[in-house]
């Protein structure tokens, strides 16, 4: 499968990053070294730093300065293919997570002499972990982890590398394959200090699964637990991934999902306290699978990747159509 970061227009093909404008045309390219597919590629907050992991067990990180990446270390730990990584916010320190095939979620942190090494390792799951994310920083220091056993952990920092967890059983019956944290602040919030809705912080997520169905998942202070808010159906085949939208400043949420079968859908909420969620449209069916979803950092852009090894980025016209303004076929190199 192909992997995808439209924040910083990297995605994935074997063993090859490359950076691709809105027009399409590549401008760089990372020779990995590692030694089978590539699942994930990330950048940090910073642009700085690329992360990238394999079939071949390991995550490797690369520094960017501007056409030029250089590798800085090679982590081993996982005793299996890694699908997926993801950057912590560097106000919580220079560190990442990594999950695989082995049941494992594994956290890094940079020393101050920039080595890299394990410090937490997260193994409560009877199967794979498919999908990790860490949560907006101002949600507080949650990793979400979604595994093929149909479980949901969500770990929850403590400061001095601790760690706690929460599980959400039978998430989706015949396991999870991807997860996605709503922003901070619900949409349509007053990001002034002086308004009481401030400091009103959303704890929710968005996750995906094999049973067909996107589930919207809300921490519950009173009862120190996750709840299920909101079960989406439309999809009749596997759901590969969910995108949460950033906070674009108007008042409507919205999440994207894609499908086995190549459908890509948008759905869209106006008011989450009621959780009256809607397929807003079928915003493409494509002609194969659909992996990967990413949107762009104003969430007015959103990059496609499937089974065709293709790219695309999509864009909603002022009538509410969503166009494609940009294609990149990943099996050409040149």
């Amino acid at each position: 499968s192909s992997g995808i970061n439209a924040e910083y227009g990297y995605y994935i093909t074997n063993n090859i990053r490359k950076c691709y404008s809105t027009m399409a045309t590549v401008v760089g390219k990372v020779e990995t070294q590692h030694e089978n597919m590539i699942h994930d590629a990330q950048m940090d907050i910073y642009g700085h730093r690329l992360a990238t992991c394999s079939s071949d067990r390991s995550v490797r990180i690369f520094e960017v300065d501007k056409n030029q990446h250089r590798l800085i270390a090679t982590l081993i730990g996982h005793d299996g293919p890694v699908w997926q990584i993801s950057w912590m916010h560097p106000m919580y320190g220079n560190a990442l997570a990594s999950c695989s095939y082995d049941k494992k979620v594994i956290l890094w942190k940079e020393s101050d002499r920039g080595q890299w090494a394990k410090f937490y390792t997260h193994e409560v799951h009877a199967s794979s972990v498919n999908s990790i994310q860490w949560a907006p920083p101002d949600t507080g220091l949650f990793l979400a982890c979604g595994s093929s056993d149909g479980t949901i952990s969500i770990l929850q920092g403590s400061g001095d590398d601790k760690f706690s967890f929460l599980m959400i059983q039978n998430a989706h019956t015949t396991g999870v394959n991807a997860v996605s944290w709503a922003p901070s602040h619900p949409s349509g919030t007053t990001l002034d200090p002086s308004t009481k809705d401030y400091d009103v912080i959303s704890k929710r997520f968005a996750s995906g699964g094999g049973d067909n169905l996107v589930k919207v998942w809300k921490f519950s202070d009173e009862k120190n637990a996750w709840e299920m808010e909101a079960e989406l159906k439309g999809h009749n085949n596997w759901v590969r991934d969910v995108a949460w939208a950033p906070d674009t400043g108007f008042t409507t949420s919205t999440i994207a999902s894609c499908c086995q079968d190549g459908k890509v859908f948008i759905w869209q909420c106006k008011d989450l306290d009621k959780a009256n969620w809607d397929i807003k449209r079928t915003m493409h069916t494509f002609d194969d699978v659909v992996w990967h979803l990413s949107w762009s950092v104003m969430g007015d852009i959103l990059a496609v990747s499937g089974g065709d090894n293709k790219i695309t980025l999509w864009k909603e016209s002022h009538k509410g159509a969503w166009i494609c303004i940009s294609k990149q076929d990943t099996n050409k190199t040149n």
